[in-house]
């Protein structure tokens, strides 16, 4: 497994492959290609920050089937996708602020997907060569906008809304990874990505019917059951596989 990650150096945001405590630096962001400086840096004196910038994040949502018994919902016999917006990405550390403090407001982890390569109408035996790596994410969802609205780009887009990372990681096979989520040190979630209904290779092919997948983009491949509401003062830690955990905390938005 390889780990890369983005930083901020001074106000900066720099990007590298972190090897033990170092990080390498990279000339551009890795999912352009590979090419380092050939500076290397301590990681402790980095601030980790997001890993990914992308030009458009897909979530996919009833892709386990004990969340959709969960939130009595039924199949629909195809993923069923919408788009988050790119600002309500949260790096590791930072902070959940919900912005309607009086609507339930529900934590959701997933094994999200890191795309490498341009992809337009891939076969899903292909598919996984579009993908550049994998991180871990939060789909954080705004329950009573979701079930007055139509459409879930709002309710699950405000500002701090997808925490992600800490890193990204390749060389990974995702087809039986174990995920994970604690609310205040309790196990609320816990899965394996084997018990997806659609596995990552048939995510990106659907996808890419529809849109093209550019470097960068961020697919986020669904929840398992478990999920439930946030409160200000929580703590969450996301885990997929033996990655290093994300960790994130809440508040209200007007705190």
């Amino acid at each position: 497994m390889r780990t890369f990650g983005g930083f901020l150096d001074n106000g900066s945001r720099i990007y590298g492959e972190v090897r033990g405590e170092e990080v390498h630096l990279l000339a551009r962001p890795f999912w352009l290609g590979l090419e380092f400086n050939g500076e290397v840096r301590s990681l402790g004196e980095l601030t980790i920050d997001l890993p990914v910038a992308p030009s458009k994040v897909i979530a996919v949502g009833l892709n386990y089937s004990e969340h959709i018994k969960e939130m009595q919902r039924t199949e629909i016999g195809s993923p069923l996708i919408w788009f988050k917006a790119p600002s309500s990405l949260l790096p590791h550390n930072d902070t959940i602020r919900i912005a309607f403090p009086e609507h339930k407001t529900d934590f959701e982890t997933e094994l999200a997907v890191v795309i490498g390569a341009s992809a337009k109408n891939v076969a899903v035996e292909r598919a996984l060569n579009h993908v550049f790596g994998y991180t871990i994410a939060e789909d954080i969802s705004d329950r009573d906008l979701q079930k007055s609205e139509k459409q879930f780009g709002r309710c699950k887009s405000f500002d701090t809304y997808t925490p992600v990372g800490p890193f990204v990681y390749t060389e990974i096979d995702p087809g039986d990874l174990e995920i994970s989520l604690q609310q205040n040190g309790e196990v609320k979630q816990r899965a394996r990505t084997s018990q997806m209904i659609y596995p990552v290779a048939a995510i990106v092919a659907f996808a890419s019917q529809a849109l093209t997948l550019l470097p960068g983009d961020l697919i986020l491949t669904g929840t398992p059951s478990g999920v439930g509401p946030l409160r200000a003062g929580d703590s969450l830690v996301a885990t997929v596989g033996d990655w290093p955990i994300l960790r994130n905390r809440v508040e209200n938005a007007d705190c």
